[in-house]
């Protein structure tokens, strides 16, 4: 099957009490990212996850981050989970499947991605402690989870991570992004050995 000709592209945005995103993207780019969500250590793991998934990111954020920054962060990921869904259309062509396991020095997370349509997140392996850490000052290390489980959710992927080692906290989440970039690299991927939807179901 050749690649479809479909632009595999979305733009939203969400604007709430707490936060307004504009976000847009193209699955099919370079890897290309413009990124500002005034919480710096986002910034970083979202311009990891474009460059590494070879997806064009475009992300302007702000919100009541002198209160938290969860908010911001939380109403981004969701944005982006649903832009990703928005642009996947009805997923003619690709391969469904992707896995990466990537090292970051001594940390090394693994990730597996399906395109399935149903929701699900797996999450384990991060040390005791990771979850209170402020990475940068700034960026709870419960976030991390808290940002697969919105972009799963409004994605309609069904994801699993697995932290197999590590001990710097920055280390830990940077491999974390990178893996699933990479595993959504895959399954985003168009295979020209698919006709059709992926599945046996004939919808994804």
């Amino acid at each position: 099957m050749a690649q479809s000709s479909a632009v595999r592209q979305a733009s939203l945005t969400r604007t709430t009490s707490e936060s307004s995103v504009t976000l847009s993207l193209n699955l099919d780019g370079t890897g290309a990212s413009t990124i500002n969500t005034t919480v710096p250590f986002f910034d970083h793991m979202l311009t990891a996850f474009a460059k590494h998934s070879l997806t064009d990111l475009t992300v302007e954020a702000h919100g009541d981050t002198a209160i938290d920054v969860h908010h911001t962060v939380e109403d981004t990921a969701i944005v982006l989970g649903q832009a990703i869904r928005q642009a996947l259309g009805d997923k003619s062509g690709i391969s469904r499947y992707g896995d990466a396991v990537v090292p970051l020095d001594e940390a090394l997370a693994r990730a597996v991605v399906d395109i399935s349509g149903r929701p699900y997140l797996v999450h384990d392996g991060e040390p005791a402690g990771f979850e209170y850490h402020l990475i940068g000052g700034h960026f709870t290390g419960s976030m991390v989870r808290h940002v697969f489980e919105a972009i799963t959710f409004n994605a309609g992927l069904t994801v699993h991570i697995n932290v197999l080692s590590g001990r710097d906290p920055h280390h830990i989440a940077e491999a974390e992004f990178k893996a699933f970039a990479r595993a959504f690299r895959q399954a985003k991927a168009f295979d020209p050995l698919v006709q059709g939807i992926p599945s046996t179901k004939g919808a994804l």
